[in-house]
């Protein structure tokens, strides 16, 4: 792109107007002094009030930032862990024994800002920059979905002319044309069904594109709530120094009838608890402005990057135990959501959270530019060409096979959003419990798909009693709809692929 036409576009990213609009008496709806007050108003929380909330949110009720506050507090060993049997409680009713799992995919990590914290901000001369071809992209999907298995993906776009709206929607397109063969069953056809899409804040009339492309869920994670540690990890004169232009993308995306709405901290930035009253604050207000909480919520942790110092001199590194208790607060407060629990973190402190409330997860990640399609073993990571080092690097195989030791089905489905299942009627379904009733018939006809055509034996071995197991549910919990879902059992065996309810 010619050097003028990048100076238009850099210009032109920010709309005033599509800000100030959600603005209350000029205000955003985080008060940094209000969240700081109500932290430490409730820093001796009543075990009874505490039992209390609990409660509430086993009734699948959002909680309010005050509730949430008392939660934050609670150190006695015994509340705790009745605060994380309610996060398990609450995942298994609103989302069964189901986890979605995906893969994450830079297609560029050029960017204009220069985030503190970023191994890719703008003045890190030791990142190998690279925004992939049309026919990149290809080999990336062709190796997600033809050799992995992979049917989700979330793709990652720096901020930046090179990766603009038209590269943004080309990739999509492209990524949904891809039918490759199956390398492991060559009756099969590997193909990605949902591309969510993780990018910087987009304008309404940009976002009406982007949905009609094909997008999936629209993510944009604030990475601070925390105004004043927001400008200073954000340097002035960066598009991303605009707090509150990032603040009000939901609200945009919702305008633009993007239903699906991803939201997230960085956590490590600032005070954990602080961050959790900020994604609570943003799902009330998704919830009052537009009808509609957010469809996931992510945590992902502050990791190490090439050359970036600011990571390590941080003073708000969150531990594990607290970053296990910020995820059962989040699973209580805003039970509805989904949770996602990224490969940040190593395997062995996955499993220990995976039971507190997580929804999604994702698994043979590589997370350089083309990194899929170049050949690396997984654990190999080149640090010069990543936004961070990754804890599990576990291939999408293993990671399902234990998913299955653990009684744990592994769900490829898409079939809610093709079929209208999306925005305010999923969150209905998903409030009551119905969802699960369409998506149980549908994990276990997409985790059949993807045995016959991606498991190695061992996984096969150990997945095969998963699905005897929740055969034998659906036939005793939805008799009604046995025969129908049976059927297309069948046709799944015998080789049809992507049959759905």
């Amino acid at each position: 792109m010619k050097t003028e036409e990048s100076e238009r576009w850099y210009q032109d990213r920010i709309k005033p107007d599509q800000v100030t609009r959600y603005l209350k008496d000029g205000r955003d709806f985080i008060d940094d002094d209000l969240i700081e007050r109500q932290l430490r108003e409730h820093a001796a929380p009543d075990p009874t009030r505490v039992r209390d909330l609990i409660q509430k949110a086993l009734a699948i009720q959002s909680l309010s930032p005050t509730e949430t506050a008392t939660l934050l507090h609670v150190t006695d060993p015994g509340l705790l862990a009745e605060m994380e049997e309610a996060a398990g409680r609450i995942k298994r009713h609103v989302y069964d024994n189901r986890i979605v799992t995906f893969a994450p995919l830079y297609l560029s990590n050029d960017c204009v800002n220069n985030c503190l914290y970023c191994g890719l901000r703008r003045e890190n001369r030791a990142v190998q920059r690279r925004t992939l071809s049309m026919a990149d992209v290809q080999r990336e999907v062709q190796m997600l979905a033809g050799e992995i298995g992979h049917k989700r993906l979330i793709v990652v776009y720096g901020e930046h002319a090179s990766s603009d709206l038209s590269y943004m929607v080309d990739s999509i397109r492209t990524i949904y044309q891809v039918n490759t063969p199956v390398k492991s069953n060559a009756r099969a056809r590997g193909q990605i069904r949902r591309v969510n899409v993780n990018a910087a804040p987009l304008a309404i009339e940009e976002l009406q594109v982007l949905r009609d492309s094909g997008l999936g869920t629209y993510q944009v994670f604030q990475e601070t709530y925390h105004h004043k540690t927001y400008a200073a990890v954000h340097p002035a004169g960066t598009l991303k120094a605009d707090y509150r232009w990032r603040l009000y993308a939901m609200h945009r995306a919702m305008a633009a009838d993007i239903d699906d709405a991803g939201i997230g901290a960085l956590f490590g930035l600032y005070d954990w608890r602080f961050e959790v009253m900020g994604l609570v604050y943003h799902a009330q207000a998704l919830e009052q402005d537009c009808g509609i909480g957010p469809h996931t919520i992510s945590f992902p942790r502050l990791e190490p990057a090439e050359n970036t110092p600011f990571i390590a001199q941080s003073r708000y590194h969150v531990s594990d135990a607290d970053f296990r208790r910020a995820i059962t607060v989040i699973r209580l407060a805003v039970p509805y959501t989904g949770m996602i629990l990224t490969a940040r973190e190593s395997a062995s402190l996955r499993r220990c959270l995976l039971p507190l409330g997580i929804t999604q997860m994702d698994a043979s990640t590589r997370i350089g530019v083309g990194a899929y399609a170049d050949g690396a073993a997984y654990g190999e990571q080149q640090s010069d060409r990543q936004q961070f080092l990754l804890g599990d690097p576990r291939s999408l195989d293993e990671v399902i096979r234990e998913l299955a030791e653990r009684g744990l089905i592994t769900s490829f489905c898409t079939a809610g959003y093709r079929c209208g299942r999306t925005g305010k009627c999923i969150m209905d379904l998903l409030r009551t419990g119905q969802e699960g009733k369409f998506c149980k018939l549908n994990a276990v006809l997409t985790f059949r798909e993807w045995l016959d055509d991606f498991a190695t034996p061992a996984t096969k071995a150990v997945g095969e009693r998963v699905i005897a197991m929740e055969i034998d549910q659906i036939r005793a919990r939805n008799p009604q709809a046995f025969d129908a879902f049976y059927q297309n059992y069948q046709r799944t065996s015998a080789g049809e692929r992507d049959i759905y309810f």
